[in-house]
């Protein structure tokens, strides 16, 4: 095959000026195809072989060849990874992260990202070169607009089993600036040694403290049930708060022995009320006022008061 189109075959039909030259095309031959209409301008001296809409991957070959070198980064490394899972980015712009020292501009549709240590960060055999999973999913994190919405990214990541918690933590420890990165070496530490306790003290602070709700109970151990303990027992009130911090993962065992735990407590004539990061992180304000409606149904004689960040019903 010629080396050209060679090239663009494994390019998914982009290829750069640079690089078509290289191979043995002359200036000549490049403007020829582009007036024939056999190549068409992605960017300044990218190419696709074809003058129809480019495809998502296609997209993103002209981003990086246009940056080169450089590599997909943020949503787009995450979308080259995992195609069934991110194909929610394939509408935005392309990502893409160079070496910090470089001075390039990115035309419409690219979002350049400058990074300390990109050769170690990135897969440059991938097809196209893209940031480590780690990496990628980190910064998505760190730019969440909320601390539920960076956790939803770990916990997509984690499930899809492209990487783990303890991988994550190894890529965390390796920056040392970042946005939100004692929440996420919490949240990854608390991941990887199975507990939830980022999860408990969020609803200690952000519902039951901030809105003046009765102080609980926590981790209360019921021998007479054998090693069974409860998140968070408001024992005058005859209710449970289990706190489930399994979005990274959800095994048939372990939402059976929730499922038992929640019998026994209906047994003790407890009310047990299950929640997750969602109701805890995205929003403890709501939370809060429906436990306080919970509370005052078993007997509680306080209100509920408002927090800063609620607002008004």
């Amino acid at each position: 095959m010629d080396p050209v189109e060679d090239l663009v075959a494994r390019q998914s039909g982009v290829i750069a000026r640079a690089q078509a030259l290289s191979a043995g095309m002359a200036p000549h031959d490049v403007r020829r195809l582009l007036r024939r209409r056999e190549w068409s301008v992605v960017h300044p001296g990218v190419y696709v072989d074809h003058t129809g809409p480019p495809t998502w991957l296609q997209r993103s070959w002209a981003a990086v060849l246009f940056a080169w070198p450089a590599a997909l980064s943020h949503t787009s490394a995450l979308r080259a990874a995992d195609p069934e899972r991110w194909h929610h980015a394939d509408d935005g712009p392309v990502h893409v992260a160079v070496d910090r020292d470089r001075a390039v501009r990115a035309p419409s549709g690219i979002v350049l990202h400058r990074l300390a240590d990109l050769d170690q960060k990135t897969l440059w055999n991938a097809s196209p070169p893209r940031l480590r999973v780690e990496e990628a999913t980190l910064d998505v994190a760190a730019e969440s607009a909320t601390d539920f919405d960076a956790v939803a990214v770990l916990a997509d990541v984690v499930q899809s089993r492209r990487t783990t918690a303890r991988r994550l933590l190894r890529a965390l420890d390796r920056r040392t600036r970042m946005r939100r990165r004692a929440f996420l070496a919490a949240v990854l530490r608390d991941v990887a040694a199975g507990a939830c306790s980022v999860l408990e003290h969020a609803f200690l602070d952000r519902v039951e403290r901030r809105h003046g709700l009765p102080t609980a109970r926590r981790q209360v151990h019921e021998s007479a049930r054998g090693a069974l303990y409860r998140d968070v027992l408001y024992e005058q009130h005859g209710l449970v708060v289990e706190l489930d911090g399994r979005v990274f993962h959800a095994r048939p065992g372990s939402r059976d022995r929730d499922l038992e735990r929640d019998l026994d407590a209906a047994l003790g004539r407890l009310t047990t009320v299950r929640l997750g990061w969602g109701q805890v992180v995205a929003r403890p304000c709501a939370t809060a006022r429906k436990l306080a409606l919970l509370l005052k149904a078993h007997g509680w004689t306080g209100s509920a008061r408002a927090c800063p960040d609620c607002t008004p019903r």
